[in-house]
């Protein structure tokens, strides 16, 4: 008997009520960067019915308009009308923050700038594997396309679906070869999109299948490349709102709170997770800027051929500029003739990883987070596009880079540390 296994990833909607605190609290954080740089931010946001709540702290020399910050994210995302009971243009907002704490700013204000030190204590983790051009693990990468997709359609003038609002979730399970450790099939897929009232149940229940069916899941396919289409076969379970009707959603269906959705953003339960968030956190938290540098490592090395799958962690103490340890995993499929521990003191040598010069090297001071606030931070595609930003009473606008802890310019440095020459 053949010897398989199955994996499975989930993803949640950009509709979603995490995803809309997780990306109110972004682009909270990036019209604070965009009036200054060194603005310090951990913002939280709590959504309910009718509410949100935007909490934390935010340490900075610019006034930023929080409340229109948040309007234009809720409506942006499609919560525009008062059936939904929860849209941009009539929650209520309420602010809550204040300043960051002393204690913890003494830590990261140095006298120079490369000796910045931690903004906490944690571990971070990155992971790269062979199983796309991402360099992501397939399921997680295929549940944020589906919604993505799902996002396209809902937002089209003419849709095919225009019953679709914004609240969704997607699940992947990929049946894997056990020996090989590749993808062999798609065994299921459970969608759940929120939708308007139907006549009938029936009714509602036969055009959502049908859509997805003959709408969602073509589009999809076209759009991936002939290895990963092919694994939809024809035997694949399919779930489809699987509670039989899924109308009230978003944040009148559920909370949704920044942060609660760490391993949609990341990779799917396939690597490790430190537990820190991302969202609404400026750079100098290592949870956030500790996480992509190790993801840049594990993908430059995996793709330079040292390993087939790779995890990187980096650990900090609040206060301190160096990393306390790095740790490497190769996961068995290693290519390299050093092992794990001595990939990881290569690394320790090779990359800078103290919080001031990952700052530097990935631009992380510009606002840039708000795209990462759905659909996962990493398997993206780096981008350049102008931004505003603001000097004082002057706007001026620059290119700006984004995802660029998923460049690929450091695979000859990982092949030259690891002997692969």
């Amino acid at each position: 008997m053949d010897k398989h296994f199955l994996f499975t990833s989930e993803s949640v909607s950009e509709g979603h009520p995490d995803k809309v605190a997780d990306q109110i609290s972004d682009a909270v954080l990036d019209e604070f960067l965009r009036h200054d740089c060194d603005a310090r931010v951990a913002c939280e946001t709590y959504v309910s019915t009718g509410l949100a709540l935007i909490g934390g702290e935010a340490t900075s020399s610019a006034y930023v308009d929080i409340e229109r910050i948040a309007r234009q994210t809720i409506n942006r995302i499609g919560y525009t009308k008062s059936d939904y009971q929860f849209d941009g243009n009539s929650c209520s907002v309420l602010l809550t923050l204040h300043e960051q704490s002393c204690d913890i700013a003494r830590g990261v204000k140095r006298g120079s700038e490369d000796e910045q030190g931690a903004g906490d204590q944690g571990i971070m983790f990155g992971y790269a594997c062979t199983e796309g051009d991402e360099y992501m693990p397939l399921p997680v990468i295929l549940a944020h396309k589906t919604l993505q997709t799902l996002a396209e359609i809902r937002r089209e003038k003419d849709s095919p679906m225009p019953y679709l609002r914004p609240d969704a979730k997607s699940q992947y399970t990929i049946e894997y070869d056990a020996e090989t450790r590749r993808p062999v099939r798609i065994h299921t897929i459970v969608l759940s999109t929120q939708h308007d009232e139907f006549d009938s149940d029936e009714a509602m229940a036969a055009r959502i299948l049908s859509d997805v069916k003959n709408v969602l899941l073509p589009r999809l396919k076209a759009g991936l490349r002939k290895q990963t289409a092919a694994l939809f076969q024809d035997d694949f379970i399919l779930h489809v709102n699987p509670t039989g009707k899924f109308v009230i959603g978003g944040p009148a269906g559920d909370t949704g709170l920044t942060g609660r959705k760490i391993i949609v953003d990341t990779y799917g339960g396939r690597s490790a997770h430190g537990g820190g968030a991302f969202s609404g956190k400026d750079p100098s938290k290592v949870d956030r800027s500790g996480a992509y540098a190790a993801r840049y490592i594990a993908k430059n090395m995996v793709a330079a051929g040292v390993a087939d799958e790779m995890m990187v962690q980096i650990s900090y103490a609040i206060g301190i500029a160096e990393p306390c340890s790095i740790f490497v995993n190769t996961f068995g499929t290693g290519h390299s003739p050093l092992s794990d521990a001595e990939i990881a003191e290569a690394i320790d040598k090779e990359f800078d990883l103290r919080p001031a010069a990952i700052i530097r090297r990935f631009g992380l001071k510009n606002p840039i987070y708000l795209p990462t606030a759905a659909y996962g931070h990493f398997g993206r595609k780096p981008y350049t596009k102008e931004v505003s930003f603001y000097d004082g009473e002057r706007e001026y606008k620059k290119e700006v880079e984004f995802f660029t802890w998923e460049k690929l310019d450091s695979k000859d440095i990982c092949r030259k540390i690891c002997r692969m020459d």
